[in-house]
């Protein structure tokens, strides 16, 4: 008997990524409903409530019509991981696969994908102290000496981090602090025991077309009232120096609120962080060998795409 005969297989779960204005949710939705899916979200931001229109959230609508997980769990001022995502969507695919039904993730969070489906050491308890330091030296000039410290003493991880969330940069100084050891080196030697296979898909798109998508979202969602969700989310509490909302789309909101840019200029500078960060992802998701991409063009149905999946991933 060769080796692993007998073993039990692990059930396999669906993943679809992408960067920003890929078509994800256009494409997850008919996906779901072919394989009898539901959606875990891996957003690192349309996990908080409150925040619906600058992070291209779902509707209600569609959340009714195929079910989703992850989103509007927390408060904007409450903080959550890509470790704790790991392992609250870990026990929600169990139960998903309980009820009969398939689990497909969907997101452009690296750090959440990679959590949840290869599983990752998060690092010991927060040291309070060192982490206020840190965060007074953002405060007092920015994140870009943290990220300078990062490359440093961790230039793997410092190469992928997202520059514009100074707490995951805080976070990863913090565990060098703590352990002696650069937080990459802990992500590849303490993984966590995953109970299931996945199936990677990713979305792909010549560049200049993703870039001219983007463009358009990004004028549409400060159309679709932007300015006005930020207005109500300072009227509940919420400022910029959150981590929540210290990121792409509504950093440039409150910029435009407190009269240092127009609405016009919010635009260009949205958009044009929005396609760096568009960048980043792309880098993250091209790494994973194990990805595979689906050519896009604005002439695809999402329909047509889900069948393509579809059919793909039960090859």
């Amino acid at each position: 008997m060769s080796e692993g005969a007998g073993r039990e297989r692990k059930p396999v779960v669906l993943v679809l990524v992408g960067p920003t204005a890929s078509g994800k949710t256009a494409v997850s939705l008919p996906l779901a409903e072919r394989i009898g899916a539901e959606i875990i979200s891996a957003d690192s931001r349309q996990l908080y409530r409150y925040m619906d229109i600058g992070t291209a959230k779902p509707t209600q609508e569609e959340r009714r019509r195929v079910p989703h997980h992850f989103i509007d769990i927390r408060n904007p001022d409450e903080e959550y991981s890509a470790g704790e995502f790991g392992v609250g969507a870990g026990a929600e695919i169990d139960r998903i696969f309980s009820r009969g039904r398939i689990p497909l993730i969907v997101g452009g969070s690296g750090l959440y994908v990679r959590s949840l489906i290869d599983g990752f050491f998060d690092g010991p308890p927060a040291d309070r102290e060192y982490r206020g330091e840190l965060e007074r030296r953002v405060q007092a000039g920015g994140v870009g000496a943290l990220l300078d410290d990062l490359r440093r003493l961790d230039p793997e991880y410092a190469a992928i981090v997202d520059p514009t969330k100074p707490r995951r940069i805080i976070r990863a100084l913090e565990v060098v602090h703590i352990t002696g050891r650069p937080l990459s080196a802990l992500h590849r030697e303490r993984k966590v025991e995953i109970r299931f296979e996945s199936r990677q898909f990713g979305l792909a798109w010549d560049r200049p077309v993703l870039y001219d998508r983007i463009n358009r979202r990004c004028r549409a969602m400060r159309e679709a009232g932007l300015l006005e969700e930020v207005e109500r989310l300072v009227g509940m509490g919420y400022g910029p120096g959150l981590n929540a909302l210290n990121t792409v789309g509504y950093a440039e909101a409150f910029a435009c609120r407190r009269g240092e840019i127009t609405p016009d200029e919010m635009d260009v500078q949205f958009a044009q962080n929005s396609r760096r960060y568009a960048k980043r992802q792309v880098t993250w998701f091209t790494r994973d060998q194990r990805i595979t991409w689906i050519s896009m063009d604005e002439g695809r149905d999402p329909g047509q795409v889900a069948d393509e999946i579809s059919r793909r991933w039960k090859e």
